[in-house]
């Protein structure tokens, strides 16, 4: 049973959830009550979403750096949209920037996909020009809360049977995505790609266009997260989330998905982004300055990227001592 325990990363992150949970208590009794619980996971719902999509880009052996700024210019149009079309539908806003943050996602997934270049240089190139495309739509300028319709700013923050919009998003996504990878031949080839690509050919996957498939879902899901964040935070320029890709990778990381790709699950990666969004929230309000609370993170990633190597060799070592024996 402890070797069960210890192995299973989702567990792991429970009980290092609730051991955190009761440190910040001990010096701050009000953070743990359930509004305050409900606040913290609202406010992590957008960093969930995010984290979702780049799980399923990780798992087939590639990376995504562009969802920010991918978030940012999808997050940019919606806004500018409602500013200077204020008829729109907000929902119909919502539907443009889901399926254009799917087209950028699109644009990585064929570049990695038709021309074979490496992931990471991919969405490398693709951040800087989605930056760039917000400050040439925008001329730099922002759109302020007052420029944007009261219907715009209030969706994700409508409360519904005592929680907002935003958190019940997150968690229909959450939902979505078990079913996609545990249900659909979408998720098993998501594993299979990631697991053995060679292997993966033989049985008949695409690898290349399974890769496209999880960029463009990782790409709508920026685009959700485009008029999310600009919709709460009432504010859209050209630096939204500015380096927020860094915190989407570090809780896929820290929720055990495998930057060598095969391995990970949902429940890992939402425990994880909620493990960061504890930090972030918990870490303020027991007076721990910001560049501690920056150590603090990137000392929990390197924790858990160390955890997931030496669980990976353990099980390298085994199939060889398997194929040893077999000999």
């Amino acid at each position: 049973m402890l070797t069960m325990f210890l192995r299973s990363r989702e567990l792991l992150l429970l009980v290092a959830i609730a051991a955190l949970l009761v440190v910040v208590t001990w010096r701050f009794p009000g953070f743990i009550t359930l509004a305050n619980l409900a606040n913290v996971y609202n406010d992590t719902s957008i960093l969930i979403i995010l984290a979702l999509g780049q799980m399923v880009v990780i798992l087939t052996r590639c990376i995504d750096l562009s969802m920010a700024a991918n978030l940012a210019l999808c997050g940019m149009v919606a806004a500018m949209l409602n500013f200077y079309v204020p008829g729109l539908p907000v929902l119909l806003l919502v539907l443009i920037a889901v399926v254009l943050g799917t087209a950028l996602g699109a644009i990585n997934g064929l570049l990695v996909w038709k021309l074979d270049i490496p992931p990471i240089v991919v969405t490398l190139g693709t951040m800087t020009i989605f930056r760039g495309t917000i400050f040439l739509l925008s001329g730099g300028a922002w759109i302020n809360a007052h420029q944007m319709s009261d219907l715009f700013k209030s969706l994700p923050r409508g409360i519904v049977a005592g929680m907002p919009v935003l958190s019940w998003l997150s968690l229909a996504v959450i939902i979505a995505m078990l079913v996609v990878m545990r249900r659909t031949p979408t998720g098993r080839a998501f594993y299979a790609v990631g697991g053995n690509p060679h292997a993966a050919v033989y049985t008949g996957l695409d690898v290349g266009y399974t890769r496209f498939k999880a960029y463009c879902l990782s790409g709508g899901f920026a685009g959700l997260a485009g008029y999310l964040w600009v919709s709460r935070y009432a504010v859209a320029y050209v630096d939204i989330a500015a380096g927020f890709e860094l915190d989407v990778v570090a809780a896929c990381v820290i929720g055990g998905i495998s930057i060598a790709g095969g391995v990970g699950t949902v429940p890992g990666a939402v425990l994880g982004a909620l493990f960061l969004g504890i930090i972030k929230n918990a870490l303020p309000v027991v007076n721990i300055s910001p560049f501690a609370q920056m150590a603090i993170s990137g000392t929990v990633i390197i924790i858990a990227v160390a955890v997931n190597a030496r669980a990976e060799r353990r099980k390298g070592r085994v199939i060889l001592k398997r194929a040893e024996h077999v000999a």
